[in-house]
């Protein structure tokens, strides 16, 4: 898992003094280990600037391609204030715009080192910088144009394009599930340091009504909770803005559209696996069952796969049209055309899923937050989230209809003697102490009128606490 660490910032209040080191100590003392750490800017050397274009004239070539000669203010970073004339290929800028460009003396990651040279007719004395070649996307066709006053020519642009901000990566344990979103990192930085901690999950969500899309889960057991809504008028044009592609790129996915790009973003804010269609492919209700035998499926990654009876699909009226919690199909996928969006979210059994992952060699990043066990409580929180998104960013309006299909399975409740933790581990602790850990960590503690005993229901988000004694490490650690 890849956490910015401005991302975990903007839900926890760390000091503004503490360096990554101690969080990550911290962190790692309290189990989620540090795998590494990555900061884009360590990659490039050399004056990398803000700069506005001037002038972009457009330049037919004998072999068939146009490129741009362009004149491009670099204040005093080019050392005589003059403009920059600079040749670029790609077309997706004009004269006003900020772009980012690398000078002479400059290197980029693979030690592409920058000089002036002749080409195409003139001297280009830089490069106007794209995602690629930066080393923070994989977006090659057109270059990088930053929002309006995102600084001033000259300036240098690595905090206009977060590449100063560090990248922790965590080695998570398979039943830390909960680990394996910003939401949970957050809460764990918050707990090391006792700082006040920012739920990104704690927001309000519309009531379900009889207007939503139909949803029929004949599988219960597999699929517990089934949340979606509608986004139409989405405009299919919209692109991901700077922010979304570099937060998705720094947690270590490829940047491929909007509405997938929200979709990531949620899922690794959250940590809950959502799913988008194209709602106007979609023919008739959804309805989660078994796989009937001799049933195919073209998942997105275009590999037909022939099902098998335990596995749970997603079926509408022309046939399974996803492999549950594990990858969508092609058939419904989001295309340069989608203008009316179906979003789901469900929570799934997570043998299940381990099973399916297993059975058909496939993995995926949904797949592997599923089969580790989610938050059952978050699937309408999640669609709600996406949707809001889409719409801020791409157009359209939410549609009325709210569908949420069963309910969250209730938490286990476990007894514990209040002094076990102690008598466990050896170590002095107080029944106080005791209470208020497991408190800490989000379980409702209740204690026996006698003192001795206490019940601790386990929080949502903690599938692996199960018996007295995951309390007891909870209350060491």
């Amino acid at each position: 898992m890849r956490a910015p660490l401005s991302w975990i910032r903007e839900y926890v209040d760390l000091p503004a003094e503490l360096t990554t080191e101690e969080l990550t100590d911290r962190l790692t003392a309290l189990g989620l280990k540090l795998e590494g750490l990555h900061r884009a800017a360590d990659a490039i050397t050399g004056p990398l600037v803000i700069g506005k274009v001037l002038t972009k004239e457009p330049e037919p070539q004998k072999n068939g391609k146009t490129i741009n000669w362009c004149t491009v203010d670099v204040g005093e970073a080019n050392g005589t204030g003059e403009p920059q004339g600079i040749v670029c290929g790609a077309h997706n800028f004009g004269p006003g715009d900020l772009v980012v460009v690398i000078l002479p003396g400059g290197v980029l990651p693979g030690n592409f080192e920058i000089a002036a040279r002749k080409t195409y007719g003139h001297v280009s004395a830089g490069m106007i910088c794209s995602a690629r070649e930066l080393g923070i996307g994989e977006d090659h066709d057109g270059i990088i144009v930053l929002p309006p006053g995102a600084g001033s020519p000259g300036e240098p642009a690595f905090a206009a394009l977060g590449l100063d901000d560090e990248v922790i990566e965590f080695e998570i344990n398979p039943d830390r599930a909960y680990a394996l979103s910003l939401r949970g990192v957050a809460r764990e930085a918050a707990l090391g340091f006792d700082c006040v901690f920012r739920d990104p999950a704690e927001r309000a969500v519309p009531a379900p009504n009889d207007s939503g899309y139909p949803v029929d889960s004949r599988d219960r057991e597999g699929n517990p909770v089934f949340a979606a809504r509608i986004v139409s008028g989405f405009d299919p044009l919209a692109e991901s803005p700077e922010w979304l592609r570099r937060r998705v790129t720094q947690a270590g996915m490829r940047p491929i559209s909007l509405v997938v790009d929200v979709s990531n973003y949620v899922m690794l804010e959250l940590g809950q696996p959502n799913h988008t269609y194209d709602a106007d492919k979609v023919r008739g209700p959804l309805v989660v069952r078994r796989a009937e035998p001799g049933e195919k499926l073209v998942t997105l990654d275009e590999v037909e796969r022939t099902l098998d009876p335990a596995d749970l699909v997603i079926v509408d009226d022309s046939g399974v049209i996803g492999l549950a919690g594990v990858m969508g199909g092609a058939s419904t996928e989001i295309s340069e055309s989608t203008t009316r969006v179906l979003i789901e979210a469900a929570h799934w059994n997570a043998v299940e899923m381990f099973r399916t992952g297993r059975r058909h060699k496939l993995t995926s990043e949904a797949g592997k937050r599923n089969e580790r066990g989610v938050d059952p409580t978050l699937p309408l929180v999640a669609v709600e989230r996406v949707a809001e998104l889409l719409v801020e960013l791409g157009g359209g309006t939410i549609e009325p209809g709210v569908t949420l299909v069963g309910t969250a399975p209730a938490q286990p409740t476990i007894s514990m003697a209040v002094d076990l933790p102690a008598r466990v581990t050896g170590m002095e602790i107080s029944a106080e102490t005791t209470v208020a850990n497991l408190r800490a960590i989000g379980c409702q503690v209740d204690l026996a009128a006698d003192g001795a005993q206490l019940s601790a229901v386990v929080p949502p988000w903690r599938p692996d606490l199960s018996d007295p004694f995951d309390l007891v490490e909870e209350v060491a650690r």
